[in-house]
């Protein structure tokens, strides 16, 4: 790429990824909204009912989601009884998200909402270009971005 066009916020990764991903998720939240619930925890809903119960930590990683963000979002889900967090099975230290019979219930009523924006959207994109933007996206988290060598930022205080 010349130099004259690395710095232009139109090439930047970060910039278009964080761009559509605000705009499929305000898509989503549209058709997810009639059952109470964003995206997010959705999400998080749907992830449990698929595994069954895990850790803070562990449900995290799986989201590509930092602790705290993912306790923001699940504390709502609490409240509403959707889930309940209890000492883990094996160390009792560790906290376990498990999904409720309500939560469950939640996700049964939202698969339909669900299904019809993963339908309206392939139908929009298409089909095969969504398989391989999911393919693409894949690949894309699977990658070593984050390294060692590369700290956090630290929070301003």
């Amino acid at each position: 790429m010349p130099a004259d066009h690395r710095h232009r916020p139109q090439d930047c990764n970060c910039f278009a990824v964080r761009q559509a991903a605000r705009y499929v998720t305000q898509f989503y939240d549209q058709h997810l909204a009639a059952i109470g619930l964003r995206t997010s925890q959705w999400s998080i809903l749907a992830k449990l009912k698929g595994l069954g119960p895990m850790t803070i930590n562990r449900l995290a990683a799986d989201l590509v989601m930092d602790r705290t963000t993912l306790g923001r979002n699940i504390q709502p889900l609490e409240r509403q009884g959707f889930i309940e967090i209890r000492p883990g099975t094996t160390d009792r230290r560790v906290k376990e998200i498990h999904l409720t019979p309500a939560g469950a219930e939640r996700v049964r009523a939202g698969v339909k909402l669900w299904a019809a924006a993963q339908a309206r959207f392939e139908a929009a994109f298409g089909a095969k270009r969504s398989s391989e933007l999911r393919h693409l996206l894949r690949g894309l988290v699977a990658t070593e971005l984050r390294s060692e060598e590369t700290p956090a930022p630290r929070p301003a205080v």
